[in-house]
């Protein structure tokens, strides 16, 4: 971490110059109401997959947590894995904790970073079980060691308590899918060879290319996963291959490349699509439908990000929503929501499953969130949007050999969740001297709105490609049809520069830029963030948010600034400064009322009131909070859990506390 210096010293002086300006002002704190615990809740409830469920709801039935009580909360247990004294400084500098857990047989069940399952008791945190997947310590992941979760599957022709009746299935960077039985956590021998398959990524430049990170989807007995391919090292990249596995044996089932490569009616390379090995992948969360039995993939960029030269085209099914058939692999629909990607506009979210009303009839849907601030709404059995979606045109004059889509699609609603545009009068700064700092910045580069070319002068992009939208995705309220997101709304700018003949093959990474060969491309490209002299975003705040949506009209019912930014101010603070920050996470909704969510870089857990976004309650975590929140009833009592850790891009601070939280017990 950098020391406080020259541009820290400016900060402190002018966040005095800002205290009269602060949003909150607490330096008392109100005596609590009393404690009223609803009784019309479930004794026990369920969080059966990542997501809570296969579609990705990230709702709980538990409604003993109201707006009424929230603030009396409490640490309830803590629980460490161990991890910080059992890895290498190596390893541990080059992780993120992302994982949420999930409830399996009677147990809630997490991973570390680094592969560790772990079953514990959800009422107590008491340790039951550790499966270590042993991890080589001297493999070097170039990006960053992580395990966003395990899933589950139920063999429904076995009775409970039978050995593998229930697995936990295990995706980890190393390439192998292993299949452990839930009550135990000792592996299933019968899937794969002794509990492991392990999956050939194909030619790779250096081992941690191709990884996995995000947890299997499950639809009936099938095991659907994607794989996570580092981004602009070269335009020939692995395939961004999607793999199906059968749950008992793990034999192969099907595969699915995104990248079109038979010359048939999909495919939109104008060209030989084989020019572009590959990338498309889904390095994020897969959702699934098991009534339908279907699985919808979030599609990324075609390789290389940043330059498309070589790719001409729109690049379909790259930058999508597609849907496939979960026994055979089939493709059923597609939707292309970025032609022709050039901005690391990834499709970055699990897909969202929920039925909507609409005219007297009520819809099965998806709702798909964007790094670029959109919410796209279809009809998941064909793809038909719920909400027009207009082709518009686009800036054009892209860079030397560059090829652009003339127009890109935009939904009519919801209204974007994230600004989209930035001009030098939008320039913001603590004091009158980096405002005018920001303006002259903004004013140096090409910035046309969404979809400016990325250029040798330098293009801002805003969002920026880490969203808008990331994996966290969304979380539904089922019975009232709303939708709420968190995003970050702050600008990069990205640069091409003529690769020179000594250029490396590797990214080179700082911290306030990186610069990545893109080799193969007449270019290397360089990303930074838009700053002021004093370190602050120069786009106005809030620069994160949360928002909530009604689904059936598409109109925004509430927008609020998300986490503070007092952890970056040089001088302690009497008060709040909620001018939001970027985040990493998602939203976990219920019943009661209340949603919970971490994710901002305060590395705080809030809640808040469901209906109106006013915060209910925070609690200061001991690391990063990069993490989705889940939460459950068991044995009567609502518990709120969230693992707190380092996450690389942010820098947060260490940790390996799973940490659950709930009312106090009268």
């Amino acid at each position: 971490m950098r020391r406080w210096g020259h541009r820290q010293t400016l900060l402190a002086l002018a966040l005095l110059l800002v205290i009269g300006g602060a949003v909150g002002w607490t330096l008392t704190h109100p005596p609590l109401p009393p404690l009223v615990i609803p009784t019309d809740t479930p004794a026990e409830t369920r969080w059966d997959q990542w997501g809570a469920t296969a579609g990705g709801s990230r709702y709980t039935e538990a409604a003993q947590i109201t707006p009424g009580n929230a603030m009396h909360l409490e640490v309830a247990w803590r629980y460490s894995t161990g991890e910080l004294g059992r890895r290498p400084e190596s390893m541990l500098a080059n992780s993120s904790s992302e994982t949420t857990p999930i409830l399996a047989a009677g147990a809630l069940i997490t991973c570390t970073p680094f592969a560790r399952v772990i079953a514990l008791d959800p009422a107590t945190g008491r340790e039951k079980w550790v499966f270590d997947s042993d991890i080589d310590p001297t493999l070097r992941i170039p990006d960053q060691y992580v395990c966003r979760g395990v899933s589950q599957w139920h063999a429904a022709d076995q009775p409970p308590g039978t050995a593998c009746a229930t697995r936990l299935f295990l995706a980890t960077v190393d390439m192998r899918l292993i299949a452990l039985d839930a009550a135990t956590g000792r592996p299933c021998a019968d899937f794969g060879t002794n509990g492991t398959v392990r999956i050939d990524p194909g030619p790779v430049h250096h081992p941690g290319e191709v990884k996995l990170a995000g947890p299997a989807a499950i639809v009936r007995d099938t095991v659907v996963i994607g794989t996570m391919v580092l981004d602009n090292v070269r335009a020939q990249a692995p395939r961004g291959i999607v793999r199906a596995f059968d749950a008992r044996t793990g034999r192969e089932r099907w595969t699915f490349d995104p990248v079109p490569r038979d010359g048939g009616p999909d495919r939109d390379w104008h060209g030989d699509s084989r020019r572009t090995a590959g990338a498309a992948n889904v390095w994020s969360v897969i959702a699934a439908d098991p009534v339908l039995d279907m699985v919808y993939l979030p599609t990324s960029s075609a390789a290389p990000d940043y330059y498309g030269g070589l790719r001409p085209g729109d690049n379909r099914h790259a930058n999508s929503v597609v849907a496939l058939d979960g026994s055979t692999g089939r493709l059923v629909w597609a939707q292309q929501l970025v032609h022709h990607d050039i901005w690391d506009y990834d499709t970055p979210a699990q897909p969202t499953l929920v039925d909507i009303d609409r005219d007297d009839t009520r819809v099965p849907a998806l709702v798909q969130p964007t790094k670029q601030g959109f919410l796209f709404v279809f009809d998941r059995r064909d793809g038909r949007p719920l909400f027009p979606i207009d082709e518009v045109p686009v800036p054009q004059g892209g860079a030397p050999g560059e090829w652009l889509s003339p127009t890109q699609p935009r939904p009519r609603l919801p209204r974007p969740i994230a600004p989209q545009a930035l001009s030098a009068d939008d320039a913001w700064g603590f004091t009158p001297w980096d405002r005018a700092k920001c303006r002259a910045l903004i004013g140096r580069y090409r910035s046309e709105g969404l979809f400016t070319p990325i250029s040798t002068q330098g293009t801002i992009t805003y969002p920026a490609a880490s969203g808008g939208a990331n994996w966290g995705s969304g979380a539904v309220d089922p019975q009232r049809q709303i939708y709420y997101i968190n995003t970050s709304r702050v600008a990069s700018v990205i640069t091409l520069r003529k690769r020179a003949a000594e250029a490396g093959g590797s990214v080179k990474l700082s911290a306030t830029e990186d610069v990545s060969p893109m080799a193969g491309t007449p270019y290397e490209v360089k990303r930074e963030w838009l700053l002021s002299p004093l370190g602050a975003p120069c786009t106005p705040p809030p620069w994160g948010g949360l928002t909530a949506i009604d689904l059936r009209t598409g109109k925004t019912l509430w927008d609020v600034p998300l986490g503070t930014i007092n952890d970056r101010a040089p001088i302690p603070l009497p008060f709040d400064l909620t001018y939001g920050t970027p985040n990493i996470g998602g939203p976990v909704a219920t019943r009661g009322g209340v949603l919970f969510i971490a994710a901002s870089m305060d590395r705080y857990l809030r809640a808040f009131d469901m209906h109106n976004g006013r915060e209910l309650w925070r609690d200061r975590l001991p690391g990063g909070s990069q993490t989705t929140p889940m939460t459950y009833t068991t044995g009567g009592r609502q518990y709120v859990v969230i693992a707190t850790g380092q996450h690389l891009w942010f820098q947060t601070p260490r940790a390996d506390q799973i940490i659950a939280y709930a009312l106090p017990m009268k």
